[in-house]
């Protein structure tokens, strides 16, 4: 069976979908990635990578929305503008990958197409060349939803067109869902257990003293890897930390920080959160989905900044269940993350209900079933 799997163009879209991809490469089908831009970073291992967004730059489809709609712009950042902005920006990306998308199912003949929900333009070429297609989830954020609302973008509504689809796309054959039920409420679709990784080609090795636990309460603090406003936790932190008895450890600290940290905290380049995370007490971070489910499936609690885009969104969620906090980053925040045994309870629940959730190994037989 041949199986492309489509992600946007950014990192942190493609890495979660990589596990299910894995899992069909084992199995013995052909698997074919396609995305573009930062995600070309992403260790994929043995799966090949095409690149269908040479000529697409989602920085500039960003900006360019934003500063169409200064409102919605404004609510974005602040985290309140729902999927209004994101299925602007998303939709107009999208328009812009379509024909491309179209050539590549043309060409390659996929049995089957799995794309998670801001990759809107396979779905456009599985249904412009009758190909069956599975929506897969990559983040806290319902999946139809965002699917539904970036296909209704007027961008892509005229991809939509250009490519004889004027009734709208049919429903993906199935979902696949890695959100735990007990964080986000009851989805449809078949549920998947999210595999912590990290794909970025830049982690490099975790030192000795981080792979222990620590004497004290360790609370490690992760700022965002994509540009942009409300991403970075490391200065309060800092600020703080003479004043919380934990071991806090910055991941990643401009070079600033690091000059300013004189040995009340430590610091440590760029590292696999998927490995580090089981070794703490808590994390700090910015409030990205990746982050977010990879505390969760570490059963460790969080501070989650309620920053732009789906950020405010996945903090308010974490914070709803007790598995962690949202707000600013305070000598308060930071030593209720590292005492509060309540907090771990909630957050080692998730573990176990997120452990318990079918392996994507388990999930190559609903693909399979498509051929």
């Amino acid at each position: 069976m041949r199986v492309l799997v489509v992600s946007a163009p950014l990192a942190g879209h493609l890495i979660p979908m990589l596990p299910l991809a894995e899992a069909l490469w084992k199995a013995g089908h052909d698997v074919l990635v396609a995305t573009g831009g930062d995600a070309l970073s992403v260790d994929t291992g043995e799966l090949p990578v095409i690149d269908v967004a040479r000529e697409v730059s989602f920085r500039r489809i960003a900006a360019r929305t934003m500063l169409t709609h200064p409102l919605d712009a404004r609510a974005e950042l602040a985290g309140r503008a729902g999927t209004r902005m994101v299925a602007r920006m998303f939709g107009a990306l999208n328009e812009e990958l379509a024909d491309g998308m179209v050539t590549v199912v043309e060409q390659w003949r996929p049995d089957a197409v799995i794309h998670e929900p801001l990759a809107v333009a396979a779905a456009v070429a599985a249904a412009r060349h009758d190909v069956p297609a599975v929506l897969l989830e990559n983040s806290l954020f319902d999946g139809a939803s965002l699917l539904r609302a970036t296909t209704d973008a007027p961008l892509l509504q005229r991809a939509l067109r250009r490519h004889g689809l004027d009734e709208g796309l049919p429903e993906p054959r199935f979902v696949l869902t890695i959100a735990p039920p007990s964080v986000v409420g009851p989805r449809d679709g078949l549920p998947m257990r999210m595999i912590p990784r990290s794909g970025g080609a830049g982690a490099g090795i975790v030192p000795a003293w981080l792979r222990s636990p620590s004497d004290r309460p360790r609370i490690l603090v992760s700022r965002s890897t994509v540009p942009g406003p409300g991403g970075d936790p490391m200065p309060a932190a800092l600020a703080a930390a003479d004043r919380v008895d934990a071991e806090i450890v910055l991941v990643r600290p401009e070079a600033r920080l690091e000059r300013k940290a004189d040995g009340r905290v430590r610091t440590v380049g760029w590292v696999p959160l998927d490995e580090v995370l089981p070794v703490c007490a808590a994390v700090v971070h910015h409030g990205g989905a990746g982050t977010a489910l990879g505390a969760l499936a570490a059963g460790i609690p969080q501070l989650a900044l309620p920053g732009p885009g789906d950020r405010r969104f996945n903090a308010e969620l974490i914070a709803r269940r007790g598995a962690g906090l949202t707000g600013k980053v305070t000598v308060q925040a930071l030593t209720t993350l590292a005492r509060d045994g309540e907090l771990a309870a909630v957050a080692r629940e998730v573990r176990s209900e997120m452990a318990a959730m079918p392996h994507p190994e388990e999930r190559v037989a609903d693909v399979a079933a498509l051929d």
